[in-house]
């Protein structure tokens, strides 16, 4: 990490609040002992009996979703696989999905998104020239989930997010508050598009408050509660699955290779790969020498991949060459510039006192 992510912290030994954080933090959040995980299983298959499902797993293609996925099986849990198709799969995500749940004998249910819809939504968090392009994805997503653990009369949902892989980030490049703050995302849209949003899938405060609180659904991270190792994960799935590698991380999806491959360090100035090889380095998986020279090189694979990117996307979102540049050289602004819950004085005190008794309720029991 440097001082292009603004929350960095020096210390005089070398090291900074990044990785302080994650040697701070990693043993209370990640359990590996078996115990935890040992006792959800057996929740989970308890109160599955009965049903064709006893979870949701989010699928994308990607090494953390295919290991959760190929993890859960082996663990014997019957998870339905739930993947939103936002118009951005590369060839090899759709292959990867395929024959992972093809082999592993998983169910899938794919929510595919309206087209023009979601374009007209991506396109007004490009204007709106914050560093968050992916909130819309990411907010679908997590929507999707909930509503399909309804939809399958489960509470559980299996999450591939893990501490050790995602720790390191600074707020400022993913922009993570506003990714569940749909006041945020429905004034954007309002401000630079105003298209009506029928069916993208979204999530309330009210809509949060009854999972939390009414349907009591329960994200459950496996990869903290197992001894995970990117590397060896891999190789698990490349032998066990037939995965294929997509040259990144979230390099599944074509638009968050192009953003985070192009118009983040472009435009915004800050390369993701700090962030993902320092968790690499704190994991004991990567060396700081080979970070800083992998820094040294292209996000992208290649110059034709990314040339072809850039082409794809421009004409995918129905702009041109002129119009995508007038977007890269928009003052750069961040989410606190838009109405959205996290500055509505209100939703956020309801919100904040919601999450506090789910919160009490969970520790409890």
């Amino acid at each position: 990490m440097d001082s292009t992510a603004p929350s960095i912290q020096a210390n005089t030994d070398g090291t900074c609040n990044f990785c302080n954080s994650f040697h701070d933090k990693e043993g209370k959040i990640v359990d590996s002992s078996g115990s935890t995980l040992n006792r959800w299983v057996t929740q989970i298959q308890r109160e599955g009996k009965g049903k064709q499902y006893d979870c949701v797993i989010g699928v994308s293609g990607g090494v953390d979703s295919t290991y959760t996925a190929y993890k859960a099986k082996e663990l014997g849990l019957r998870p339905i696989a739930v993947h939103l198709d936002n118009g951005w799969n590369s060839q090899l995500a759709v292959k990867n999905i395929e024959n992972t749940l093809n082999k592993l004998d998983i169910d899938l249910y794919t929510h595919v998104i309206d087209w023009n819809e979601f374009k007209d939504l991506q396109l007004s968090f490009l204007k709106a020239s914050i560093p968050g392009m992916e909130i819309p994805t990411d907010h679908a997503i997590y929507a999707l989930l909930n509503k399909s653990a309804i939809k399958f009369g489960t509470r559980y949902i299996i999450n591939g997010s893990n501490f050790r892989m995602e720790h390191i980030m600074d707020p400022a490049w993913s922009e993570m508050v506003g990714q569940m703050d749909w006041l945020l995302i429905k004034n954007i849209h309002k401000q630079f598009e105003n298209s009506p949003l029928k069916t993208y899938p979204r999530m309330t405060r009210l809509d949060l408050y009854r999972t939390r609180l009414l349907n009591k659904h329960i994200v459950i991270n496996l990869l903290d509660l197992i001894p995970f190792s990117k590397t060896e994960a891999m190789q698990t799935i490349q032998n066990e699955l037939g995965w294929v590698y997509y040259g990144g991380k979230h390099y599944e999806s074509i638009y968050t290779r192009f953003t985070q491959g192009y118009i983040q360090p472009i435009k915004f100035g800050f390369d993701k790969r700090r962030a993902h090889h320092s968790n690499l380095i704190c994991m004991g998986e990567m060396s700081r020498n080979d970070a800083l020279q992998n820094l040294q090189k292209s996000p992208y694979p290649n110059e034709a991949m990314l040339r072809e990117d850039k082409e794809f996307v421009i004409k995918k979102l129905d702009l041109d060459e002129e119009s995508f540049e007038k977007i890269m050289k928009t003052p750069i602004k961040s989410y606190k510039d838009y109405k959205g819950y996290h500055n509505h004085k209100i939703h956020k005190f309801i919100y904040e006192t919601a999450l506090d008794l789910h919160l009490k309720r969970k520790r409890t029991t």
